[in-house]
């Protein structure tokens, strides 16, 4: 699920949904051994570093790519390029360590870059690296077409839930179209099977044995994918804000809903403090002043810098990436003023996009990085809904659908007034689009591999305590759980207890006991 928010960066944005067909079949799932001819290209290749040429990239950042099969099942068909970024070792290496923050659809190299940071203390045993996953950031993104004509009937109404059931559904399916004529090849092959794939295939090229690896929300279902369809190449592998892998897409949906409703309220109880607080000094006034101003920018949308509108929908979405940590609230705080007392969508539009703001291009990648100021305005959220998608086997028919849209309706408006609207439509985006794979929900379990350790944080508004729980069981033996006794999204960036026995893991190989906790006091 979301994408894990450091202190220094707005990248990521966590959810449940999803696209493109995936077959066990068609991915082809052999061990990490597989000496097939038509795959030996990929493994021998190594990394070449240079200096990252994108604005205000760190002095000491290195960047990369690696080259990997558009389609693993038929290795020569087409290529993918995968952005790379490094930060070198500073003590005796033992190789690197692969980041994934989280998402689906957050780009890691802009996070590493602009978050990394808080990750040096890891450069004392490790490389740290982190990428872009295939259809992310400069990695063959993907795209909705997002400010252009195509699109501008399906999105410009706010979520269109409220429509005539079979008229939505007609909505979405053009929306589908649109993404794949915006996409190019790379849409049927995203996922996160094919994601661990490339996983290994960058561990080979930075020449480790084993993969080491720290993954946050969703980085934690790429993690546990990897593990069981490499076992043998796993090293020491630490997975924060722990992911479910078995609940169904509207399962999600709520929980998710929920969380973010239960964030929302704590930051409307922080903002109505301060005299600065566009919403005013009164919480429950203010609670229902965030309803009003999503319901009215969903009738009357706000014109953009990028010549689109932003809707009430499209601010759900921003307020739902600037709650994941607490260190994001006075920029949230900022931006929400910005918008409310003039109308200026800069900072929201930030935050809902990630603060990529390219335009929208047309799907005719030929497997080359693109440019970072090239990187498509939604690709995030078009990412994060084509990979959620993928990663599903479930696709309701247009009958089922029509007849649990009111139950769902009222079920996702219990959970929040504010985000219900917003993260039901993230469900439904996946009709239209082929079935996912149903490899991670029947498969990714009872691991053969070394210890793992699974942080839960208990007040966790986007992956619920519960979830590590459930996944450690259902991962078997091989997982260790650190709880994490305080609130927000993953652990390592915001409790010192969490990250000093994370960094003791994967730089000593030394694991607490199952069920050991850090306490809030321990809050850095």
């Amino acid at each position: 699920m979301p994408v894990v928010r450091s202190k220094r960066s707005a990248l990521g944005r966590c959810a449940v949904i999803s696209a493109a067909a995936l077959c066990l079949l068609g991915l082809g799932l052999p061990a990490a051994n597989d000496e097939k001819p038509s795959l030996s290209r990929f493994y021998d290749q190594k990394v070449s570093w240079g200096k990252c040429e994108f604005m205000d990239a760190p002095e000491d950042l290195r960047c990369g790519k690696v080259t990997v099969p558009l389609d693993y099942g038929d290795p020569g068909a087409g290529t993918l390029d995968l952005a790379l970024a490094r930060y070198r070792a500073t003590g005796d290496s033992r190789g690197s360590v692969l980041l994934n923050f989280g998402g689906p659809g957050g780009a890691g190299v802009p996070q590493l870059a602009y978050g990394g940071k808080e990750f040096m203390s890891l450069t004392d045993g490790y490389d740290v690296v982190s990428f872009d996953p295939r259809g992310v950031g400069r990695s063959s993104p993907v795209s909705c077409g997002v400010g252009t004509e195509e699109t501008s009937d399906t999105t410009d109404d706010g979520t269109g839930l409220d429509s005539d059931p079979r008229a939505l559904l007609e909505e979405i399916r053009r929306t589908a179209a649109a993404c794949a004529r915006n996409s190019g090849p790379v849409l049927p092959h995203i996922g996160t099977v094919n994601a661990a794939r490339d996983l290994d295939v960058m561990r080979e090229a930075l020449g480790d044995d084993k993969l080491n690896y720290l993954g946050f929300s969703y980085g934690t279902r790429l993690g546990a994918v990897y593990a069981k369809q490499f076992p043998d190449k796993v090293g020491r592998m630490a997975l924060d804000g722990v992911d479910t892998l078995t609940e169904s897409l509207t399962e999600q949906g709520v929980v998710g809903a929920r969380g973010q409703q239960a964030a929302l309220d704590d930051f409307i109880d922080w903002c109505t403090k301060d005299i600065a607080c566009p919403f005013g000094e009164d919480a429950r006034t203010a609670r229902e002043e965030v309803v009003r101003l999503v319901r009215s920018m969903d009738k009357d949308p706000v014109p953009t810098a990028f010549g689109d509108s932003f809707t009430g929908q499209d601010l759900a979405g921003a307020l739902g990436q600037g709650l994941y940590s607490e260190e994001l609230w006075p920029s949230l705080q900022r931006a929400l003023a910005a918008l409310v007392e003039d109308g200026d969508t800069t900072g929201v539009v930030n935050f809902a996009y990630g603060g990529i703001a390219g335009p929208a291009r047309d799907g005719d990648g030929d497997g080359g990085l693109t440019d970072a100021e090239e990187v498509p305005l939604d690709n995030l959220p078009a990412a994060l809904m084509a990979i959620n998608c993928a990663d599903d086997p479930d696709r309701p028919g247009a009958e089922r659908i029509t007849r649990d849209l009111p139950r769902l309706r009222a079920e996702y408006q219990r959970a929040s007034p504010v985000f219900g609207r917003y993260r039901l439509t993230e469900i439904l985006m996946c009709y239209g689009r082929p079935a996912g794979t149903d490899f991670i929900r029947d498969a990714v379990k009872d691991l053969d591999t070394p210890k793992l350790l699974l942080v839960g944080t208990r007040g966790d508004p986007a992956t619920p305590y519960r979830w590590t729980v459930e996944t450690a069981k259902r991962l078997g033996s091989a997982a260790v759980v650190l709880d994490n006794r305080d609130g927000g999204h993953t652990g390592y960036a915001s409790s010192t207890c969490v990250q000093r026995t994370v960094d003791a893991f994967l730089l000593y190989g030394s694991l607490p006991a199952d069920g050991s906790s850090c306490g809030p006091e321990e809050i850095g």
